[in-house]
């Protein structure tokens, strides 16, 4: 196979701080360091979507919206990033077609470029919606697939999946490793039979968790995978993925290298772990590799829950009698791969079991919502003793979750009067209704609007200053896809409509 120069996806502005940091890092820091992130030359950088919107409001008190709108300001040569939970958006549950279609509507015009579209049950009809909304507003729809491993996961499934998701029309597959369970043979192996099947780009999104990433990484680009996923390294390793300037400097000098100057990531490390300091209080306890993740699949955020769980009830002492019924409720529940919200459907359920002595002996409704069907079709078969125990004679669901949901916007909307400022305010609280409502009180409270959205209204009026010349040559060879919805993007600003 002819080698290729890899790209490079650096996860420091989301999936970096989200693992290492709870997803405490404010949109102050992030800014002054921004543009160098953009004269860099990535593939893209994933600055949205997963927790960070959650966070936002809930604990930041920032307007997410318009984080994403000062980001969109500062990098304006590098393609911006998010994670969408297919269905799920940024929450925890399932949303209507209509919260869907207007919260990627509102995505794209406020910025964002490439879509990364998962399930957390790799239920691909989780996905389509979303999917079909994201190449309708002319971004870049990236489908995903969650690894795992299981007695019903196999990399023969994993291809078909990825096959599935490129018919349905995903201009990318990214394979996400959320655990850190691929192993580098598997990684060659995976990846080699996509590129045999599938015509479009292939993404590899590791966790270091196990301490196999780089390794991993390595072997896929053997296999001829497109772009890997990175974090500068201060905000690198632990749960969070490889370092960024590591694997630059492992593939220079080769067929594969980068391109990428390691001077300039080595300034911006810097900026990013003298900001890390301001966050210490919230380093998760994970800093090293954990085995453990290799016997019980536990990614590293959700043993920080399962570790709060058991403080909350004193009974931290028994953490290891709980990662041991994880893999059984993980098992009973027809082995979901374990990443939100599955992760924390199979978590909470193992705890109580534990806590209480007798399993299933209380069962949360989210639980009892997946048994019933509500999360979409799990993996394999749910253990029928235990369904009978949970749902006695009531029959499951079984087409696509969402389509029993009415619209949700209008009621939203009208929920809203006379607070919501915006369509993305309506948005916010279709999602997160009190934790948005309480924002836009705090925010009304803080003198008329908070300084988030003054913040954001002074970057949008400020004129933009020029791209330095090393960026506007680099620009040249961004392929078209990296740019999808662009033009788009700037007739709306201009007043215009696409």
């Amino acid at each position: 196979m002819e080698a290729k120069p890899v790209r490079i996806t650096d996860t420091v502005l989301r999936d970096g701080h989200q693992s290492l940091l709870a997803t405490r890092m404010r949109t102050e820091d992030m800014l002054p360091i921004a543009e160098k992130l953009d004269a860099v030359g990535y593939h893209s950088l994933e600055v949205w979507g997963g927790a960070t919107f959650d966070t936002c409001l809930r604990f930041l008190h920032e307007d997410p919206w318009a984080r994403l709108r000062l980001l969109k300001q500062h990098i304006r040569k590098t393609p911006l990033q998010m994670l969408l939970r297919g269905q799920n958006v940024v929450g925890y549950r399932h949303y209507a077609d209509d919260i869907v279609e207007r919260f990627v509507a509102k995505a794209v015009e406020n910025g964002m470029d490439i879509f990364r579209i998962f399930d957390a049950l790799n239920d691909l009809r989780n996905i389509e919606w979303a999917l079909k909304v994201v190449k309708r507003e002319g971004a870049h729809a990236q489908g995903t697939i969650c690894y795992t491993l299981s007695p019903v996961h196999n990399n023969d499934f994993f291809v078909r999946q990825a096959k599935e998701l490129e018919d349905m029309g995903a201009d990318s597959v990214c394979i996400k490793d959320m655990a850190g369970l691929l192993a580098p043979r598997d990684a060659y192996d995976l990846v080699s039979k996509m590129k045999s099947s599938l015509s479009v780009p292939i993404q590899l999104h590791c966790h270091y968790t196990s301490g196999m990433a780089s390794s991993a990484y390595l072997k896929a680009i053997e296999a001829g995978v497109d772009i890997v996923d990175t974090a500068i390294s201060t905000m690198a390793l632990g749960s969070s993925q490889p370092p960024t300037e590591s694997m630059v400097s492992m593939l220079q000098h080769t067929s594969y290298d980068t391109g990428l100057d390691l001077t300039l990531l080595s300034d911006i490390a810097k900026y990013i772990g003298e900001v890390r300091k301001h966050y210490k209080q919230f380093e998760g306890e994970l800093m090293g590799v954990d085995t453990n993740v290799l016997i019980y699949q536990i990614p590293g955020g959700m043993i920080s829950n399962l570790v709060s769980q058991l403080r909350d009830q004193n009974a931290l002492h028994r953490l290891d009698e709980v990662l041991a019924e994880v893999p059984r409720v993980r098992e009973d529940m027809g082995y979901p791969p374990l990443v939100t919200p599955s992760s924390q459907i199979v978590g909470t359920q193992a705890v109580l079991n534990v806590i209480l002595g007798e399993r299933y002996k209380v069962v949360p409704r989210e639980v009892r919502a997946y048994f019933q069907g509500y999360y979409g079709k799990p993996p394999g078969k749910l253990n029928p003793e235990v369904k009978k125990a949970i749902l006695g004679d009531e029959e499951t669901i079984g087409v696509r979750p969402a389509d029993l949901l009415p619209p949700e916007y209008p009621k939203a909307a009208k929920e809203t009067e006379g607070t919501a400022c915006c369509e993305e305010d309506i948005i916010s609280y279709a999602l997160f209704p009190q934790v948005a409502m309480d924002f836009f009180r705090r925010r009304t409270a803080d003198g008329v609007v908070g300084k988030d959205v003054v913040a954001a209204i002074a970057a949008a009026l400020a004129p933009p200053s020029p791209a330095p010349a090393s960026m506007v040559a680099s620009a040249q060879g961004i392929s078209p896809w990296k740019l999808a919805g662009r033009q788009q993007i700037m007739k709306l600003r201009l007043g215009g409509r696409p």
